[in-house]
């Protein structure tokens, strides 16, 4: 009965600290974008931004899940890491959306608030889900 009480705690605190990260994700892509980010995608329903979002918040899930199975089972190791490696992830996500709006035509911020699809937010998407994935191998 033990092993289930710590373990659920380290679950809450692991999700926590996933679900503190993707706010903070949440609110990168939200200053990246003109206008505000819940009213593009849940009132106006744009997928451009809603796209972006999505591979966000999917990227920092990946970097926190490698930090908790790289944790080896140190709970106060894995919870550090993954507070850590998410927020150099977050760093790094954010630098390469800049450098990826400083080496094309447009601004990226400004292609998310169209309302038609645009192919330039899957390339920034996918930067998003690469960043993140090389950082999780890093990681392990």
């Amino acid at each position: 009965m033990q092993n289930l009480v710590t373990d659920l705690l380290a679950t809450l605190a692991f999700g926590v600290v996933g679900v503190v990260l993707m706010g903070v994700g949440y609110g990168l892509v939200d200053l990246t974008t003109p206008g505000k980010l819940h009213e593009l995608i849940w009132t106006e329903r744009n997928r451009n931004a809603a796209l972006l979002l999505a591979s966000n918040l999917l990227g920092v899930g990946t970097i926190v899940v490698a930090a908790i199975v790289a944790s080896d089972d140190d709970f106060a190791l894995g919870l550090v890491g993954a507070a850590a490696y998410g927020i150099v992830g977050l760093v790094i996500m954010a630098a390469a959306f800049l450098l990826l709006d400083a080496v094309t035509p447009g601004r990226l911020g400004e292609l998310l608030v169209d309302p038609e699809p645009h192919p330039a937010v899957w390339v920034s998407a996918v930067v998003h889900l690469a960043t993140g994935a090389i950082i999780a191998a890093a990681i392990l």
